[in-house]
């Protein structure tokens, strides 16, 4: 568990008038007008602002900043971009508010209604991210919000094929993960024909989006299982800095970063990569990770640091230096015992202890409510992204269920692995080169 720019013409094309957004739409100008020359300027980084994701290390959600927090009076003007080489919901900062959904098709639902679906979903995505209404029978809930980094994300579970025809051009790498000693999953809250992920800087956004795709699944479709998550909101730090998980430690160190050489070669298929409909897109595994926090935090601050491998006020490494600073594994102190300890989640995950596999961690914590007996069901909704999880996700688990520290706080308690196709272009739906290929 564990840190884009939108151009200018396409900002520009998103800015209507009144008549062009209908009058159950924000006006892009009341709103800019409104957010003042500085919403200006930070709408234009887009998710950018921000961003920092969690990696294979560390101890949780994934989240933190890179670049300033937003001014609060902006946050509603930030817009990311539906169409481009990759899905949104990926590789843009933590939102402050999320939920996933998966879908089953209905009885006699095949490939036609399928494609009609994600053609209406594309759409309602692409207007209800650029802050407007949507097509149809609107709510309203969002009326009087800016897009706020609105993202909606698109993926395919293993029965999607079966129940479509299309068992052909069914990935290998979507064949279904294999099972950990960790695991106690719920099938009824596990896996599903599709997935959609939905994160926005406001809740009543995002709750506009979710309510707006179940609406438009209509007939087609029914929900399998949903969940709701939250992130820490932008500016409420006074410096960038990464976010803490419910267990209280920073999470999203070593999170890999669109800047490093490797980064697309880890998290994206390639261009040339197989079947082809998969070109540029990832898969997601989904984990519902219940924290046990009532034993978490019988622990002194000290026994929490060794079972993460990090120091609880700063996320630096047990062998010293600042957050950002590399673990020294080999250290050991004036007893001769290892100050990283053998079985720290931080060092148990990180990638040269794993053949170098590395997943791009981006979720949400959740919190659904207080049991008969106190204990709180809270925890993390875990999303990781990766261009295969025979070699991302799956080495890493099964490494964590030889040993880890962290494992007798935590259960795993739902799972799914999505195919998520590269974005669409303009004109496009999601998933129409599988659909219509």
């Amino acid at each position: 568990m564990a840190d884009q720019s939108t151009k200018e013409n396409k900002k520009e094309k998103a800015v209507g008038s009144d008549q062009e957004n209908g009058e159950h739409g924000i006006s892009r100008r009341r709103l800019l007008g409104t957010a003042g020359a500085t919403g200006l300027a930070l709408g234009a980084a887009g998710g950018a602002t921000g961003y920092a994701v969690g990696s294979s290390d560390d101890s949780g959600s994934s989240s933190g900043a890179s670049s300033p927090s937003p001014a609060l009076t902006s946050v509603g003007a930030d817009m990311a971009m539906f169409h481009g080489k990759h899905q949104p919901g990926i590789t843009e900062g933590l939102q402050a508010s999320g939920h996933l959904v998966a879908f089953d098709l209905a009885a006699g639902a095949g490939r036609t209604q399928a494609a009609a679906l994600l053609r209406r979903w594309s759409d309602t995505a692409q207007r209800l991210m650029a802050g407007e209404a949507a097509a149809h029978d609107d709510t309203d809930v969002a009326r009087d919000a800016g897009p706020s980094s609105l993202t909606v994300t698109f993926g395919f579970g293993y029965g999607f094929f079966a129940r479509t025809g299309l068992e052909k051009q069914r990935p290998v790498a979507l064949d279904p993960l294999p099972e950990f000693s960790s695991d106690h999953l719920d099938k009824a809250r596990s896996n599903g024909d599709l997935w959609v992920q939905i994160g926005a800087n406001d809740a009543l956004v995002a709750f506009h989006a979710l309510r707006a795709i179940q609406q438009d699944a209509g007939s087609a479709a029914r929900v399998r299982w949903q969940m709701n998550g939250f992130n820490r909101s932008p500016g409420v730090t006074g410096r960038p800095m990464t976010a803490r998980n419910l267990m209280g430690q920073m999470d999203g160190t070593r999170n890999p970063k669109p800047s490093e050489a490797d980064f697309d070669k880890r998290i994206f298929v390639p261009a040339s990569g197989e079947p082809s409909w998969m070109a540029n897109g990832s898969y997601a595994v989904v984990r519902r990770i219940r924290m046990l926090l009532d034993d978490w935090e019988q622990l002194s601050v000290k026994q929490q640091e060794d079972v993460v491998g990090r120091k609880k006020s700063n996320g630096a490494p047990l062998s010293g230096g600042s957050e950002t600073t590399a673990m020294d594994l080999e250290k050991v102190d004036a007893n001769g015992d290892l100050v990283v300890p053998i079985n720290a989640h931080s060092r148990i995950t990180r990638p040269d202890e794993n053949g170098g596999a590395a997943i791009l961690r981006r979720p949400f914590s959740f919190h659904d409510g207080i049991g008969a007996d106190g204990t709180p069901d809270a925890g993390l909704l875990f999303v990781c992204w990766q261009a295969d999880p025979l070699r991302g996700f799956v080495p890493v688990q099964r490494k964590l269920d030889r040993g880890d520290a962290l494992s007798q706080f935590i259960r795993h308690e739902s799972s799914g692995l999505f195919a998520v196709p590269g974005g669409a272009g303009e004109g496009e739906y999601v998933g129409q080169r599988l659909l219509e290929g």
